[in-house]
């Protein structure tokens, strides 16, 4: 990119550290710079018009220009532009979103802590597990078990849980005390000649062996996503869910349900573990709840896990944790205009239906010779990308062809994301079939365009 002196992108590159990007490459290629949004749109600084196909970052289920969110915001920003939740202090739209989610949650829960973010939700979860144990007697009973390719967040403690390998490097992680047992996805993990019902039983027996080897009595709780999100949209095979979460019964595990990105729509279901029926004893928001018009998460606590952290706080006086922005009123607003808009529009019936025909196009594209898998539940998929079909391999330097897919993808408007060599798609609730067909067509463009460029790749 030729950057003019003191433009934005100039100013960009001497000035900011960009997450989830190579700093030196960043020096020299400059930032793409979005100025504004309209519906599932967004437009850079010379006026070219992008096709958010990652809705953001999964998510602004409501597009880029909602209208009612920015009034909801502008209205709470006049009545009460801050206030916090320590103390036993509150405020009404705190309230309101808290009576809201777990009216909502689809298992009985309690309780609700706000945070920020996914990451801090997580981390707060993790804090929450060590002091419920304490409050029970069982100091011993600390570990926790996630899964290889999860997505939990950035926090220490959250990146701990991650099971990215990208995520640790260079920074001493993971803490000690968290696990990580296999995931699920039978296309890669999956043995020669394995049903996806046995793999789904293998997986279930290895988180058996794992809990064995630990010590029961030392292992807390179980973290999962629904459907494996920034690892890959791994889709768990029929019946995993029901296989892990007897392995967790078994042993008096809490079950962790991490509903960042499946949450409030996109699996077809309000939640990811309606999809999946899976009953976890906590579930963490965040993304889709207020369409990320505002920063805000939250953790949905039921009465096994709130019971122990509310005598524990009495016992010593205060539970002592929070965040100052936690609950924040500007959020909530937003939240439950948000959540409101998806109720009146019955944009979770919209993703089941589009989401079903949004697979099936994208489907379409199996055949092509760079395509190894396609994947995906609701509105959220992903292609898997391959220079040898027969042996699900792409190039040797991993996400090489993911990143030329992703790059023209840009040229043609489309904004994507490649992890590693696999394309997400993930776009807001709102779009339509035309979209869709949009998006699969420049898909197929790239998919074509791109075989003279990978032919000059070194392959796995």
């Amino acid at each position: 990119m030729s950057m003019l002196p003191n433009s934005q992108e100039a100013r960009d590159v001497a000035y900011q550290l960009h997450p989830y990007t190579n700093a030196r490459t960043h020096q020299q290629a400059g930032p793409l710079v979005i100025e504004r949004g309209d519906g599932p749109y967004v437009f850079d600084a010379s006026g070219k018009r992008y096709f958010e196909a990652m809705a953001g970052l999964w998510s602004v289920g409501l597009g880029f220009n909602e209208k009612r969110l920015v009034e909801a915001a502008h209205k709470q920003m006049q009545a009460l532009p801050f206030y916090h939740t320590f103390s036993a202090k509150s405020h009404g739209p705190s309230i309101d979103l808290a009576e809201k989610l777990v009216a909502l949650a689809p298992v009985a829960m309690s309780k609700v802590f706000f945070t920020n973010s996914g990451s801090e939700a997580n981390d707060t979860v993790l804090k929450l597990i060590a002091y419920r144990s304490n409050a029970l007697g069982q100091p011993q009973r600390k570990k926790v078990i996630s899964r290889m390719r999860a997505y939990h967040g950035v926090t220490i403690a959250s990146a701990s849980l991650t099971g990215l390998p990208n995520n640790h490097r260079s920074f001493d992680l993971p803490l000690p005390n968290i696990l990580h047992t296999g995931s699920p996805h039978f296309y890669k993990d999956g043995a020669a000649g394995e049903s996806e019902e046995a793999f789904a039983t293998r997986r279930a027996e290895e988180l058996d062996a794992l809990i064995q080897k630990e010590g029961p009595d030392t292992i807390a709780a179980f973290f999962g996503e629904p459907v494996m999100g920034a690892g890959g949209v791994i889709v768990p095979p029929a019946t995993y869910w029901d296989k892990i979460q007897a392995v967790l019964k078994k042993y008096d595990i809490l079950l962790v349900a991490d509903e960042v990105i499946c949450g409030f729509g996109r699996t077809g279901k309000m939640f990811g573990c309606e999809t999946y029926g899976i009953k976890p004893d906590a579930i963490v928001v965040s993304k889709q709840i207020t369409s990320s018009y505002f920063p805000l998460s939250a953790i949905m606590l039921n009465e096994r896990m709130f019971e122990p952290i509310a005598d524990e706080s009495n016992k010593i006086g205060v539970l002592g944790h929070g965040f100052t922005a936690g609950g924040h009123p500007v959020g909530s607003a937003i939240a439950l205009e948000n959540l409101k808009i998806i109720e009146e529009r019955g944009l979770v019936a919209h993703a089941a239906e589009l989401g079903a025909y949004m697979q099936g196009r994208l489907r379409e594209l199996a055949s092509h010779p760079l395509v190894g898998e396609v994947r995906g539940v609701g509105m959220i998929a992903a292609i898997e990308l391959v220079l040898d079909k027969g042996r699900k391999t792409a190039a040797a330097t991993p996400g090489a062809v993911g990143g030329i897919a992703s790059r023209m993808l840009q040229e043609r408007g489309v904004i994507s994301r490649n992890m590693l060599d696999a394309i997400a798609i993930c776009p807001p609730l709102i779009v339509n079939k035309s979209h869709i067909d949009d998006l699969v067509a420049a898909i197929s463009g790239v998919l074509d365009d791109m075989k003279a460029e990978v032919a000059k790749l070194t392959p796995a």
